[in-house]
């Protein structure tokens, strides 16, 4: 193997990471009432499968990120993937609702240990701009096809029957080849021990524990709080999160100023630009993954379409997804931000069609595979572009950081939608097993969404279309 090859073959060993977290994300979404009714768990537990993987992802990116420079990019990244195979292997053997989610729970922790190692080890192997471009384009097309080819197996795999429940085989399937990356990763990965100078800095473990407890403390709450009719604990345990996550900025800032190495570098949110970009993330994830769970649950219980065929249909929206990511990515530097806002306008537009269409109750696949393609459309139009959109004005001696605290904001409000928009569709719901219910529990959850998309086009209006390096004085 030549060395000009053995990069690209390492590319694939190091990009194994983002596929594997990222398809553990969708092959969920897909799978949920099916997950439900093996675990025989309720509407707030199965919120909490995606949740708590968000949570354990978000809480730690930047702690795993630093982590390779600490002990080693190679270690680190084995460890995690063989910690994120073993969490795996225990989502797919859990008997219960609780079991299940702790291994979520170590599953998003570990995921945010191995996916840092990689985007870093892209940066040495790729030194050159242009190689480091094309890899990077690489890359993200693994993860974009992690996305379409989750939300496929998510369909189809709980209507297969083996020796286990058609459910565990989502999780299961991660055994294989979490054991071969990791071991292909420890035979050709080139060990990289971390320079003195690297291991300088001290792990900001108060600010890791104080972020996780607060954002743990205020979504378990939100979800199960909804589920029970707001016991006093629930009330009381998001008022104790609300404290906590205060306390984080106050622990942030205070380190800062002493000149330590904070979690969160709150100098990002000296930079306008950034802040009005953070907002539009905050309400577009929310709208975007509890789509999905909502869709999931409506298809399945609502209408009795089978996994499978969900499956299928959601695979129509990924590639809708994967047509406009890629022509969007040349018009972003002709047309700027206009790209985002037409594309936020056909997700409203087209989610409009879905309550329309979703009305009588009746499906016509004939209607809904263009709805949900164009969907897709609107979502290619705007995700691939929404990083650089609220990175443009951060100077570049902060990039690292502000990338670290972008991934980490995203997850959370993944999180948040699935507890806030999926604890309308939950509430409305009731106890009610008729298609009717199901209906008016989707419309009134849809429409939360386009809120949600309207407050993203109200922020992507305030963000500058050039790059003016607007800073908060």
């Amino acid at each position: 193997m030549s060395k000009q090859t053995s990069k690209w073959i390492l590319l694939i060993i190091l990009s194994s990471s983002i596929f594997l977290s990222v398809i553990d994300i969708f092959i969920v979404n897909v799978a949920i009432p099916s997950i439900k009714k093996g675990i025989q768990g309720t509407d707030g537990d199965i919120q909490l499968v995606i949740a708590l993987y968000l949570l354990g992802y978000a809480s730690f990116l930047i702690t795993g990120g630093r982590a390779g420079d600490h002990y080693g990019k190679k270690k680190v990244f084995i460890i995690a993937m063989l910690t994120f195979t073993l969490a795996s292997l225990c989502c797919g053997m859990a008997q219960t609702a609780f079991q299940l989610n702790t291994a979520r729970f170590l599953q998003g922790i570990s995921a945010a240990f191995m996916v840092p190692q990689g985007i870093t080890y892209i940066q040495v192997l790729f030194p050159s701009s242009k190689e480091r471009i094309k890899a990077l384009g690489i890359y993200g097309s693994i993860a974009g096809a992690a996305s379409v080819i989750g939300q496929f197996l998510g369909g189809i795999l709980p209507d297969t029957h083996f020796s286990v429940a058609g459910w565990r085989l989502i999780f299961l399937i991660n055994l294989p080849l979490g054991l071969l990356f990791a071991f292909l990763a420890a035979r050709f990965l080139k060990d990289n021990p971390p320079a003195a100078a690297e291991k300088t800095g001290r792990f900001d473990y108060a600010g890791v524990l104080l972020l996780t407890l607060g954002l743990v403390g205020l979504i378990y709450p939100l979800i199960r709080g909804a589920e029970l009719g707001w016991p006093l604990w629930s009330v009381i345990a998001m008022g104790l999160s609300i404290v906590l996550l205060f306390i984080f900025l106050y622990d942030q800032k205070k380190k800062l100023l002493k000149g330590k190495e904070p979690l969160i570098n709150l100098n990002l949110f000296n930079y306008k630009d950034f802040n009005i970009g953070l907002c539009a993330v905050l309400f577009y994830f929310m709208a975007q993954d509890s789509y999905f769970l909502i869709n999931a649950v409506l298809f399945q219980t609502g209408f009795g379409i089978s996994s499978s065929e969900t499956g299928i249909f959601f695979v129509f929206q990924g590639a809708g997804y994967v047509t406009a990511a890629v022509i969007s990515i040349k018009l972003i530097p002709v047309y700027g931000k206009k790209v985002l806002q037409t594309g936020v306008l056909i997700m409203i537009v087209s989610l409009i069609f879905h309550i329309i269409f979703f009305k009588s109750g009746a499906v016509n696949r004939v209607v809904l595979l263009p709805v949900l393609f164009i969907y897709g459309t609107g979502c290619g139009s705007v995700l691939p572009s929404l990083l650089t959109m609220a990175l443009k004005s951060i100077p570049t001696k902060f990039a690292g950081a502000a990338s670290g605290t972008f991934s980490t904001f995203q997850q959370t409000a993944i999180a948040f939608g699935i507890g806030i928009i999926g604890g309308i569709f939950f509430y409305k719901l009731g106890k009610a097993e008729n298609t009717q219910a199901y209906l008016a529990a989707y419309q009134m959850a849809t429409l939360a969404n386009i809120g949600m998309l309207l407050l993203v086009s109200f922020f992507l209006w305030l963000l500058p279309d050039q790059d003016k390096g607007v800073k908060i004085s």
